[in-house]
């Protein structure tokens, strides 16, 4: 970008230096003032062919001959330039370029993802069912410029997610969490690495192919690593074995699961007349409708369908079952 605009404010620089070259000669040469200067470099550059400001002298006559050649000269370049860059349609990817640019930079707690192929994609899917704003990170053009027309509202940014600078482009310093869904492990680890030095609090979650990579994902800073295709056969399996309930997931995660949420609640979220109170307590203040289904405890341990009177402690998560409606009415009370 910054090459590109060098290109467009080149021509308009050299313009703009002939016009102090036209007054500082004038100035020097004639003794014009200031305003006669700039009118007979004005003259000059515009070839519009009035009068002189009074009457010149032979070095003045060859200074302004030697002005209106360069001018015309650059004129002409000035002109070109910009009708290359209109024919061309830069203009018009400058200004959709900035528009992206300020889309990215006004995200917060969005996710960067890294990579569009068919896991890039499917993630993709399910951002939009569930309405989380996401930046796309691919190197591949042609990728990039293909999936801009098929999906217009998502922000694609062009680029290798494995460089610092990429990455804060997406406005990295502001997500809540970042998934590489590359095919290449290598390349995910070093996405990581990269990821987890610029922003120490980012969730983490990639993809891997190979069993001897998930340890090194994890060293260099993944929260979770997944294998798409153990996923995958493990899904296919456990829809022999139990197909109502993995249909049920399935619905929650997916498109049509839209208006259905999980969300998880930290202690620290909940107002104070309900910290360290039961379950029982919590889920009756302020009603809204959401359910309980489990419980994460400060070790990191979690409690499926916890008793009523299960006590909610610091370090603990609340995790919980809803509609979008009940989800965000639960919200507004813990902010209110």
């Amino acid at each position: 970008m910054k090459s590109w605009l060098f290109r467009l404010l080149f021509p308009i620089i050299i313009l703009q230096v002939i016009i102090i070259i036209g007054i500082s000669g004038y100035m020097l040469i004639e003794h014009y003032t200031f305003r006669e200067a700039m009118y007979m470099t004005t003259l000059a550059i515009t070839t519009v062919g009035f009068g002189e400001v009074r009457p010149l002298s032979d070095s003045g006559q060859i200074f302004t001959t030697f002005l209106l050649i360069i001018s015309w000269v650059a004129l002409a370049f000035v002109l070109g330039s910009i009708t290359q860059f209109v024919v061309n349609g830069e203009i018009k990817n400058f200004f959709k370029h900035y528009r992206m640019t300020m889309k990215i930079n006004n995200l917060k707690n969005h996710v960067v993802l890294c990579g569009f192929g068919r896991n890039g994609q499917q993630a993709a899917k399910t951002f939009i069912a569930h309405k989380i704003p996401f930046v796309v990170i691919d190197k591949n053009e042609k990728i990039v410029e293909k999936f801009k027309e098929e999906y217009p509202d998502i922000i694609f940014l062009c680029g290798d997610a494995t460089e610092d600078e990429c990455l804060l482009k997406a406005n990295i310093m502001h997500a809540k969490a970042l998934l590489t869904a590359l095919p290449n492990d290598s390349e995910n680890v070093f996405i990581v690495l990269s990821a987890r030095a610029l922003h120490n609090k980012l969730r983490i979650i990639s993809r891997a192919s190979d069993n001897n990579t998930i340890q090194k994902l994890k060293k260099a800073g993944a929260d979770n690593v997944i294998m798409p295709d153990k996923i995958g056969g493990t899904h296919m399996a456990t829809l022999v074995s139990k197909p109502d309930v993995i249909e049920f997931i399935d619905f929650l995660s997916g498109e049509e699961g839209e208006s259905i949420h999980i969300e998880s609640l930290e202690y620290n979220q909940l107002p104070k007349e309900v910290k360290n109170q039961t379950l029982e307590e919590i889920m009756n203040w302020k009603k809204t409708g959401v359910n309980s289904i489990g419980i994460k405890d400060a070790d990191g341990k979690f409690i499926i369908n916890p008793p009523s009177n299960t006590l909610l402690t610091d370090g603990m998560k609340l995790i919980v079952l809803g509609n979008r409606e009940q989800i965000d009415a639960m919200k507004i009370n813990l902010e209110s």
